[in-house]
């Protein structure tokens, strides 16, 4: 370990922190472009192939950005994107951004470090950075948005140049270090342990956008709404804000342990995809099935969703359609089954009901979030946590979809638990409630993991 590295683990004040120099390289989960031709024609392609854990060079820092001392990323869809290549490369991305010029031209490598949720320690601050300083306990939010962009002034992630960090751009958060544009910071929540502060970011920052903020659905007091995927990252917060909303949950899971579980952390309505006959896979003829999840929905509260949360994609979304009432609103964000959607116009045109597309938050949206975390409405959902040099495993745990909730994984932290500055807090809150999913999720949600 580089003796930066161990300052930050000693609790090194600032001043001895910007005296040590930055390692020339460091660890990092990474992908190489090489490998892109290796998963051609594969059916099942394999991310433990692919995601590498080894050293790479240390990014010169532009004066917009900082430099963070990973403590601790986690396992996004995204990250399983990339390491399928699937859409597409994500070094198409790389290229494509590189062709801006100047320091985005940093990021055109035959590598890329992953990953898009972090915590850490700011070790370095560019030339242009005002608010942030090294020493602060951070968060990192995936936006990276061009600030310069007119369109960012107004949302900033209607910026035409915005990209997904550690996605669609390099030094990702699956790694000991990682170099972030001062436009994704936001101040950790001090009661959370690193791995549960690096849980958050994407996944709740995600949901609060599409279901809270102006952008989203606006979801009000008493709305129904009708949850994907309600077990996964994403749909695990979604229902805790529904509650948290006032309003009524319906959240849809793949397992009877999933189902069992997500009744323990107290989903209003919890509906076995099983029990409607939904195939995974999406090709059915969502009509019929669509009938069935509506009367299902019906015969526990009463009336059709107001809205549905949707980032599943192929396999739901026609259903979504379907089912939202009469001027009802379907958002989406993602779709983990597959990006070429089916469903009946009729259904959206002849009830006026809405789509809302949506992606990631700005970082006002993230700072309320955030905020929500601090006052304890809302808590982690983080379920296992692996150790860098095993990302693959916990990557792999993603994509094959036997996680519950988020995989946190730990990066320069030793061990779990660390990171917590307001114990108080963290008391107050209840530690039952912040280590619900760890310590609730079935046991083959965690297999694998190093407790």
């Amino acid at each position: 370990m580089d003796v930066l590295s161990k300052a930050v683990l000693n609790g090194a004040p600032p001043e001895e922190l910007e005296r040590l120099p930055l390692p020339e390289e460091f660890l990092a989960g990474h992908l190489r472009a090489d490998d892109a031709a290796a998963m051609a024609g594969d059916t099942d392609k394999d991310v433990r192939r692919t995601l590498h854990v080894g050293h790479v060079a240390m990014p010169e820092l532009a004066p917009d950005e900082v430099v963070v001392a990973v403590m601790a990323s986690s396992i996004n869809f995204n990250t399983v994107w990339s390491a399928m290549f699937e859409p597409i490369s994500t070094f198409t991305a790389l290229r494509r951004f590189a062709r801006q010029g100047g320091w985005a031209t940093r990021h055109d490598l035959p590598y890329q470090v992953v990953g898009s949720d972090a915590a850490g320690v700011v070790v370095r601050v560019g030339s242009g950075v005002r608010h942030w300083h090294t020493g602060d306990h951070v968060v990192i939010s995936p936006a990276y948005v061009d600030d310069q962009d007119p369109g960012s002034h107004d949302d900033g992630m209607m910026g035409p140049h915005g990209r997904a960090w550690g996605y669609e751009t390099n030094f990702g958060g699956l790694a000991h270090y990682t170099v972030v544009r001062a436009t994704q910071l936001v101040a950790k929540p001090p009661h959370l342990t690193w791995e549960e502060a690096a849980s958050v970011t994407l996944c709740a920052g995600t949901a609060y956008r599409m279901l809270v903020g102006d952008h989203g659905a606006r979801m009000k007091q008493g709305d129904v709404v009708l949850v994907w995927g309600a077990t996964g990252g994403l749909g695990a917060y979604a229902v805790q804000m529904v509650r948290n909303g006032g309003g009524i949950a319906v959240g849809v899971v793949g397992s009877r342990d999933k189902a069992e579980f997500l009744r323990r952390q107290g989903c209003d309505v919890v509906i076995d995809r099983r029990e409607i006959g939904l195939d995974a896979d999406g090709d059915t003829d969502p009509a019929e099935l669509g009938r069935r999840l509506g009367r299902a929905i019906r015969a526990e509260v009463g009336e059709d969703p107001h809205i549905a949360f949707d980032y599943v994609g192929r396999s739901t979304f026609g259903l979504s359609v379907h089912v939202v009432r009469r001027g009802g609103t379907v958002v989406t964000c993602g779709s983990s089954t597959g990006y070429q959607h089916r469903y009946d116009n009729r259904y959206l045109w002849m009830n006026l009901k809405r789509v809302i597309g949506s992606h990631i938050a700005n970082l006002q949206e993230q700072t309320e979030c955030l905020r929500l975390f601090e006052q304890g409405r809302l808590v982690p959902v983080l379920s296992s946590v692996y150790p860098l040099e095993q990302v693959a495993d916990a990557a792999r745990l993603v994509q094959e979809n036997r996680h519950l909730g988020k995989v946190g994984v730990r990066c320069l932290a030793p061990s779990d638990g660390l990171g917590v500055t307001d114990p108080a807090a963290r008391a107050r809150i209840g530690e039952e409630r912040l280590t619900a999913w760890r310590r609730d999720a079935p046991a083959h949600a965690a297999a694998g993991a190093d407790r």
